[in-house]
């Protein structure tokens, strides 16, 4: 052991695994916090448009429409513009961990990693409210993760990008589960990453990356349209273009059709076992964005040539 290089050391799959703890606690924040961090943005923006006059008069400005916001939209702009100021400061940081329930912070030994819920036995120390099994299961998810990462890629700095790439994907998949909503702020840096990547040698090819990247936002864009079009209905959100397009950017774009395969297929045995389980959200439909992910982390670890030889087109 002792002759190891440090990279090897720091970059073995032990290592990254106690990282993928740590990340994987990270995740557990982003993944409660974002959506609500959006919520509150939308409201804000909901106030500031009932009170946008010129925008009013360029939409209802018409002569069978009021001229200007009615005294009434005003007083609900003011009032949700008071509410919204009024709230605490929340953010990633802010406020510490909290019990849901009773308010209690965590002190630093209850955030643990995995520790922390294990030594709780799996509820608040304060009100004993238990604790979700998630939160321990994502840590462990993303410890395995880095782990198969660090043994499937090396030691070698391009492994904490992949790690990186498989971390982000962990977080979109359980807020478009939870939400059906694929924020831009995790897609888009997850894209520009891809071909940074791809253009700085680390991963890909960079004509596999840009090409990958427009294939994927445009196959799924395309599908949009054409079932909005047969339908007069959207079958999908714009979030599934961009995290596609993401994943074309870091897996090329010999990979797309075979994602969309395999997310298809696994999402269409899933949405007919909650059918039949009569447990389908209100709406009847499944979120796509966690199959994608699902599909660029099967790719990632078995490899394009693998993936090509499977579908009959090595």
């Amino acid at each position: 052991m002792k002759d190891l290089p440090a990279l090897d050391l720091l970059l073995s799959p032990l290592a990254l695994a106690v990282l993928g703890l740590c990340i994987g606690s990270f995740l557990n924040v982003v993944i409660h916090r974002l959506p609500l961090m959006l919520e509150r943005q939308w409201w804000t923006d909901v106030a500031h448009q009932l009170a946008d006059n010129d925008s009013w008069r360029r939409v209802f400005g018409g002569k069978a429409a009021q001229a200007a916001p009615s005294a009434e939209h005003l007083r609900t702009a003011g009032s949700l513009g008071a509410a919204v100021k009024a709230l605490p400061p929340f953010t990633i940081a802010q406020p510490g961990s909290r019990c849901p329930a009773c308010g209690h912070r965590l002190a630093w030994h209850e955030n643990l990693p995995l520790l922390g819920w294990l030594r709780l036995k799996g509820r608040c120390s304060a009100c004993a409210t238990r604790i979700s099994a998630r939160y321990p299961l994502v840590e462990l998810g993303t410890a395995l993760l880095f782990a198969v990462i660090g043994w499937r890629f090396g030691a070698q700095p391009a492994t904490l990008l992949w790690c990186g790439f498989a971390a982000a994907l962990v977080a979109l998949t359980l807020i478009d589960w939870d939400t059906t909503v694929l924020p831009d702020s995790l897609t888009l840096p997850l894209l520009w990453a891809g071909l940074i990547a791809a253009a700085s040698g680390w991963t890909i090819s960079l004509p596999a990356a840009l090409w990958g990247a427009v294939g994927g936002y445009m196959a799924l864009w395309s599908v949009y349209w054409l079932f909005k079009l047969a339908t007069g209905t959207e079958g999908m959100g714009y979030g599934d273009f961009k995290l596609l397009a993401a994943l074309g950017a870091w897996l090329g774009w010999q990979m797309i059709v075979p994602m969309l395969l395999m997310a298809s297929v696994i999402g269409a045995v899933v949405g007919i076992g909650m059918k039949m389980a009569a447990t389908l959200r209100e709406g009847r439909y499944v979120p796509f964005g966690p199959f994608l992910a699902g599909a660029g982390l099967v790719v990632m670890f078995a490899g394009a040539p693998r993936v090509l030889d499977w579908i009959g087109w090595a």
